[in-house]
């Protein structure tokens, strides 16, 4: 018998999937524990919909994503910091600044995708590497001001 797993089953598959079950382990224990619903061809149709459709949406953050890379990619961006004498920073520069200067200068970037390789705690221009997605990654230039 077909079931339409509800949730993830241990040593069955996980949330989503049509598996192929004995009719008394279908009946007596997914369904009644309500892990599963019986496979009707509509149900797989509109699975098939569903998947088809986070297909697509997932292409196009894909493809926007890797638009977003190519247009920032080597660009430089001003981050403004408090310093004392010789330029030395209070603090140092973190990746919630990176992200809220590429915000200010119009594009939105989560600061968990920010990655600087150690810290930054002088004026100057230091590389900063966005990994955007899986595969997708940009490299700007940070260029540290005194406030």
């Amino acid at each position: 018998m077909k079931v339409i797993l509800l949730q993830d089953v241990k040593g069955q598959g996980k949330k989503g999937e049509v598996v192929d079950v004995n009719e008394g382990y279908a009946r007596n224990f997914l369904v009644k524990k309500g892990l599963a619903e019986i496979a009707t061809a509509a149900k797989l149709n509109d699975i098939s919909m569903k998947k088809s459709a986070a297909d697509y949406h997932r292409a196009e953050e894909i493809k926007a994503t890797k638009q977003l890379a190519q247009e920032i990619n080597g660009k430089t961006f001003e981050v403004r910091i408090k310093t004392g004498q010789g330029g030395k920073a209070f603090g140092s520069v973190t990746a919630a600044d990176v992200a809220e200067s590429l915000l200010s200068s119009g594009y939105q970037v989560d600061k968990k995708k920010v990655v600087i390789s150690g810290s930054i705690k002088n004026t100057g221009a230091y590389p900063v590497e966005l990994k955007l997605m899986e595969g997708v990654s940009a490299k700007i230039t940070i260029n540290v001001v005194p406030e």
